[in-house]
Parts: C-alpha cells; sequence; structure tokens
C-alpha cells in the first residue's frame, strides 16, 4: 500500500494542478481568439468574438488567467466548470454521441471535473486568494 502524501505536500500539490490545469485552459482561448498556439482550424486562424467559439475563447483566456494566479478561484472554476460541461454537450454528444469514447469529449470532460474540484477546494495557500486571506488573518 502506497502512503498518503504528507500533508505538508498537498498545498504545493495542489497548485501544481491549478497552475497546470489554468495553463492549458488559457491555451485553448489563446488559440481560439489571437491565433497562438496553432490557432484554430487548419489555416491556424481565430474565431469570430461574437460566437459562441468566441464567448468560450473570452471565458477561457480571463478565467484560465485568474486560475493561474489563484484570484478568485472558486467563482472562476465554477464558471470554467459550467463553460466545460456546456462545451461537452453542445459540441461532443451533439457530434457524436454521449460517451467521451465516441465524441472525443475527454479533455473538456475532465476540465470540467478538475474546475469544479476547485470551485469547492478553492486555490489553496499558494495563490493570490491565499496571500489575501493571509493577509486578513484568515485562517
Amino acid at each position: 500500500m502506497i502512503a498518503p502524501l504528507n500533508s505538508r505536500n498537498l498545498p504545493a500539490t495542489q497548485a501544481a494542478l491549478r497552475i497546470v490545469a489554468g495553463l492549458t485552459y488559457f491555451s485553448h482561448g489563446g488559440a481560439k481568439l489571437f491565433g497562438w498556439f496553432g490557432g484554430m482550424g487548419p489555416n491556424g486562424g481565430t474565431v469570430d468574438l461574437m460566437s459562441r467559439f468566441g464567448a468560450a475563447g473570452v471565458i477561457e483566456v480571463v478565467v484560465g488567467a485568474c486560475l493561474i494566479l489563484g484570484l478568485a478561484t472558486q467563482l472562476m472554476a465554477f464558471i470554467a466548470s459550467g463553460e466545460m460541461a456546456v462545451a461537452y454537450f453542445w459540441v461532443h454528444v451533439a457530434g457524436g454521441g454521449i460517451w467521451w469514447w465516441q465524441n472525443h469529449g475527454e479533455i473538456v470532460m475532465l476540465y470540467s471535473f478538475i474546475w469544479l474540484v476547485f470551485a469547492a477546494w478553492g486555490a489553496g495557500p499558494l495563490s493570490v486568494d491565499g496571500w489575501l486571506a493571509q493577509r486578513k488573518g484568515a485562517p
């Protein structure tokens, strides 16, 4: 049996997951809005800002940046989780059935649940939220 992580390692582990997931989430928005990281489609373009993909890109860039920093994490993670749940059903289920192995929606599904966990947990002590709480004297 593997021993559980020492509790002193949990803040760093929580921060690592939040930052890495936030960076990858942000990169999807950057691709949609700015054509970064290869852009969208075969020509690496951008999406129309006034489309559902434009709205998704704005959420992914703004919320992703907040999640990377750990700023307003519970609210931002709740928004991100909802966006990913909507994307799963609007894009993946509509295009290929309910099951992720059929519709290729496993990444969206994982993001939805990762962000749901952070909506419940918060950012942890290694974050802007943690720093602000410490300044206020909160536990």
